[in-house]
């Protein structure tokens, strides 16, 4: 079956793979052949590539985005958004770049690795259809979008022709390919410049042992129901990656996707997709059946995992570890919820389009007798569509672009009565009363200022941590770069959270975040439950932390699947309330007339040694880590604050800003007694 799922048509391969081209990195100063002018930028520079540190065994933390977009998306593009792939990496260095509406965007601190994943289908598409001087701004579906981010249309009163603008070029560009009116050839010329250029912006930008770049994309598709089954692909080189990039006018299967680069694999092209948004789902992302509707096989979940290992668990659009409705015991599952399908106002439902949910029903899987195809580990992401970074809660400008450039267009404070009726009248679906106020409603306030990928590796190269995400030794954060260590085994000593090469100990004698632990991995002269070792360590320029915590998920002998939450190291040294399993309320609060943080408590540093009091050794299990933050401030409450109005009262006035570790796997030994 495999071979016949691979076995694609010679003219859909051709169309498809194109050719594995760019033997070698382009030279950075060399323009991609037959690229011109305005698209290729020429105000770059040349980044100095001469530091050259030596790796380090026990691995450092590295933090980054590989959920970017620039105006080569046709959405960003609609948003008014101008910067290039090299104004991204820019941003991810450090550098200044402008919003939009005008003004200033800028990191506190630079990341250590970015990757620009514009939209395939119709990459650099809609900066061409607008220019009244190109060829392709003949066809009457791209008036629309003429001179579209001209200097005197960008502002608010631009929004009802920005929301119908990419909505019209692709219901004119689809049908127009479809009935031979549009040569395909055309946008797909338009694709590869596009696709090249992105390249170039990579390879330009890729700084090892400073600053690591990813060539990646972003293949968007959904389900009937418009549920959301969105991948970003990243490539672990740019040394031989495709001429054209897989996207939904190809297939909108993501099995088809996973094919494609299963045939990249064996020419030698490796890469991996990592979804995202499985909370906009509606049930779709983690199905129990294929695309198809039949039963999930063990040849699906191969596949899944050989070319999915990591899911995007946060960023703007929600954060999607886990749902009230699914974890009631856990007081934590409501952080930054997005309940909607995106792009739409339709609610998602929760079973199948949340993480947690998602390990469970691998571990229903397995039992049947299958790979577990949701064994995956987690990163964090922002999919900001203006190409920087949405991350601070205290400066979040959301990924909306001009849509969403002040306080008002994110939903956060009221509209005047005159501009409340305006938009009451152009847009009256996303607006909504609240305590008598107008303010946009619909998805936009929900939305999060998150979130971030972390990796541990041994240094900061393509290669090394390209590494990590294959081996899931990665962690997400909602912003602040909280580092956050996980380590499971039978051999750990009491006193390892205090040896000064405890961490080359836990390396040396157990597991870290991302792999499997089984009986045999054991020390013969132990016995009992493994033990884990957590550190946390709080971003100094954020909050101190209050709890560190492990999310047990397991399924017992009749086939059912639970989940625990246990906190395992309080602030200030208090223990853990036995009765209750829960630190105490260590006063922690918000002073939300200046966001100031009344209480002086909450450490700088968590760590614990655990043992699971309800071990058995017969039962698959998972375990995660989570550490929480003291409450802050959210985005939509600086907001009020600087335009001196009330938090609106619908919306959480704090947040408890996290990091999630990928999951460790326990797989019991056939036949071990509990």
């Amino acid at each position: 079956m495999l071979a016949c799922k691979r076995a694609f048509t010679a003219v859909v391969f051709s169309f498809l793979l194109a050719a594995c081209g760019n033997e070698s990195p382009p030279d950075p100063n060399q323009r991609p052949a037959g690229f011109a002018d305005p698209l290729f930028p020429t105000d770059h520079t040349i980044v100095d590539r001469s530091v050259n540190q030596a790796p380090n065994p026990e691995r450092n933390a590295y933090f980054g985005d590989l959920h970017v977009h620039t105006t080569y998306s046709f959405d960003a593009y609609a948003f008014g958004t101008l910067a290039t792939p090299y104004d991204a990496y820019r941003f991810a260095r450090g550098e200044s770049i402008k919003h939009p509406a005008g003004y200033d965007m800028q990191l506190k601190e630079p990341l250590d690795f970015y990757g620009v994943t514009d939209h395939a289908m119709f990459m650099g598409v809609a900066p061409v259809a607008a220019d009244t001087s190109s060829d392709f701004s003949r066809y009457p579906f791209t008036e629309v979008l003429h001179d579209l981010n001209a200097p005197d249309n960008m502002d608010r009163w631009s929004l009802p022709r920005r929301t119908g603008s990419f909505a019209g070029l692709i219901a004119g560009l689809v049908p127009g390919i479809a009935s031979g009116e549009i040569d395909p050839e055309e946008t797909l010329t338009i694709t590869r410049r596009a696709w090249a250029d992105t390249i170039n912006a990579a390879d330009m930008y890729n700084d090892p042992g400073r600053f690591t770049t990813f060539v990646a994309y972003e293949y968007t598709t959904s389900s009937d129901d418009r549920g959301n089954l969105h991948r970003n692909v990243v490539f672990k080189s740019s040394d031989r990656v495709p001429e054209v990039p897989f996207s939904r006018m190809h297939s909108n299967n993501p099995e088809d996707l996973w094919n494609w680069m299963d045939t990249l694999r064996d020419a030698g092209v490796e890469s991996m997709a990592i979804p995202h948004n499985s909370n906009g789902s509606n049930g779709q992302m983690f199905k129990l059946v294929d695309f198809s509707g039949a039963p999930i096989d063990e040849e699906y979940a191969m596949q899944r995992m050989r070319n999915e290992p990591l899911v995007e668990i946060t960023q703007i659009k929600g954060t999607s570890e886990t749902h009230p409705a699914l974890s009631t015991t856990d007081e934590w599952a409501n952080f930054e919820l997005m309940e909607f399908r995106v792009a739409t106002n339709l609610a998602s439902q929760p079973e199948g389009s949340y993480v947690r949910d998602a390990l469970r029903r691998g571990l229903t899987l397995e039992a049947q007798g299958i790979t577990n195809p949701y064994a995956f580990g987690v990163i964090g992401s922002s999919d900001t569509h203006t190409a920087a970074a949405q991350n601070d809660e205290s400066n979040f400008s959301s990924k909306l672009g001009v849509l969403s450039a002040d306080a008002q267009l994110r939903g956060s404070v009221p509209f005047s009565v005159i501009d409340g009726l305006i938009f009451k009248t152009a847009a009256p679906n996303v607006m909504t009363e609240v305590d008598g106020e107008t303010f946009l409603g619909g998805a936009g306030p929900t939305y999060g200022a998150s979130g971030l990928a972390a990796v541990w590796a041994e240094e900061n190269t393509r290669e090394a941590i390209y590494a990590a995400f294959r081996r899931k030794e990665t962690f997400a954060t909602s912003g602040p770069r909280m580092r956050l260590r996980f380590f499971a085994g039978y051999g750990f000593p009491d006193d390892l959270m205090d040896m000064s090469d405890g961490v080359a100990r836990a390396y040396a004698t157990g597991v870290t975040m991302g792999a499997d632990l089984s009986p045999e991995q054991s020390n013969p002269e132990t016995k009992g439950a493994p033990r884990f070792a957590i550190w946390a360590q709080a971003d100094a320029d954020s909050a101190p932390l209050q709890r560190l915590q492990i999310i047990k998920g397991w399924i017992d002998t009749t086939g059912d699947t639970h989940e625990a939450v246990f906190d395992v190291a309080c602030a200030g040294g208090v223990q853990v309330d036995a009765a209750g399993g829960r630190c105490p309320d260590n006063g922690a609060s918000v002073d939300l007339s200046d966001c100031s943080m009344r209480a002086n408590t909450g450490d700088a540093e968590l760590r614990a040694l655990w043992s699971d009091p309800n071990f058995n050794a017969s039962e698959r299990a998972f375990y995660y880590a989570r550490v929480l933050e003291n409450p802050t401030c959210r985005w939509s409450t600086w907001d009020a604050i600087r335009a001196g109005t009330e938090p609106r009262s619908d919306l959480a006035a704090t947040l408890q800003e996290r990091a999630w570790s990928s999951p460790i796997q326990y797989i019991p030994q056939a036949g071990a007694g509990g």
